[in-house]
């Protein structure tokens, strides 16, 4: 389990005790410890292999463990992406040649990948218009921001931003959409028996329905087919992924779409080469609204309690 941004170990307190509590027998629960508080600035790419030497060394002491499943909350989803694409084992030819139906597509260090789950993580990055809505969409304060976030939030920001061209390299959140030479991205995520974006779709004042359900905007639902579940009260909307949205029709008119849009839709296209499962929560009627971003998870049970039931949600759907 993956923190967020100035996050730790903690944040997943609760989530964690659900799963030991409901199925003890089936999971070894480990929350990461290697990207905590101010570390959080340095950087997706740096958190990310943190991260996956951090799960090199929980795999050897965990001697016997077969499967593996990443849940991540906010900045950590981006952080968990990286550090799969580095954990990825390639199939060998013979395992290719006995799994043309696509039952093994590698490993993530050594084990068969399962569940590959995010809360609210900015995959498109923060840089689109509303992507941080505390800034209400205004322009002059998301260009100020751009200019501004690497200064608050270090390397981070940049990533974040996609202000970053190392050695003249595009932005990483662009470039973590296909698989290259030495880390194998799309590849990783693919190897997941299934990828599932939980996305707050009101009142989350830090990241934006459309990066963290990896959706263009005329792919939202619609507030009216939002509704509630009786069992999942703040659960409104899932789409199984079973709708290829690269399919959809899409105008490709460059006039009046800036440079950012078109990153936008590039990091979609690049995403949805994989099927994502996306559950749609608001906490519209809760009391705890205003703090959406961290209720999806529960970080902290007597300020976040009311998103007991999207932990829930996510443990009863869980591959074991």
């Amino acid at each position: 389990m993956v923190n967020g941004l100035v996050g730790s170990a903690e944040d997943w307190r609760f989530a964690a005790e659900q799963f030991v509590r409901r199925i003890p027998d089936k999971v070894i629960v480990h929350r990461s410890e290697c990207n905590s508080a101010m570390l959080t600035f340095d950087g997706v790419d740096l958190m990310g292999e943190r991260l996956a030497d951090e799960v090199r060394s929980v795999v050897v002491q965990r001697r016997g463990v077969q499967k593996i499943s990443f849940v991540a909350h906010s900045l950590g989803g981006l952080v968990a992406r990286y550090a799969i694409g580095r954990l990825y084992e390639a199939p060998s030819q013979i395992e290719s040649c006995t799994n043309k139906s696509g039952g093994m597509n590698g490993l993530i260090a050594g084990l068969v990948p399962m569940n590959f789950i995010t809360f609210a993580s900015p995959h498109l990055g923060s840089r689109g218009n509303k992507q941080l809505p505390f800034l209400c969409g205004l322009p002059f304060l998301e260009r100020r921001a751009i200019e501004t976030a690497h200064f608050i939030v270090g390397r981070t920001g940049k990533h974040l931003f996609l202000t970053d061209s190392d050695d003249g390299k595009p932005p990483l959140l662009l470039r973590m959409v296909d698989d290259s030479d030495d880390i194998k991205f799309r590849s990783a995520l693919r190897s997941f028996k299934r990828r599932v974006a939980y996305a707050n779709a009101n009142f989350d004042h830090m990241v934006g329905w459309r990066t963290s359900s990896i959706r263009r905007q005329h792919e939202l639902p619609k507030h009216r087919l939002l509704v509630r579940d009786d069992k999942y009260p703040h659960i409104v909307h899932v789409d199984k992924g079973d709708i290829d949205l690269n399919k959809i029709e899409v105008s490709s008119s460059t006039a009046g779409r800036s440079q950012v849009n078109d990153i936008e839709e590039e990091m979609i296209r690049g995403l949805t080469q994989v099927s994502w499962e996306r559950v749609d929560v608001s906490f519209q009627k809760s009391r705890q609204r205003y703090v959406a971003h961290n209720t999806i998870q529960v970080k902290s049970y007597w300020l976040n309690s009311d998103g007991e039931d999207v932990i829930s949600h996510m443990i009863d759907n869980f591959l074991i």
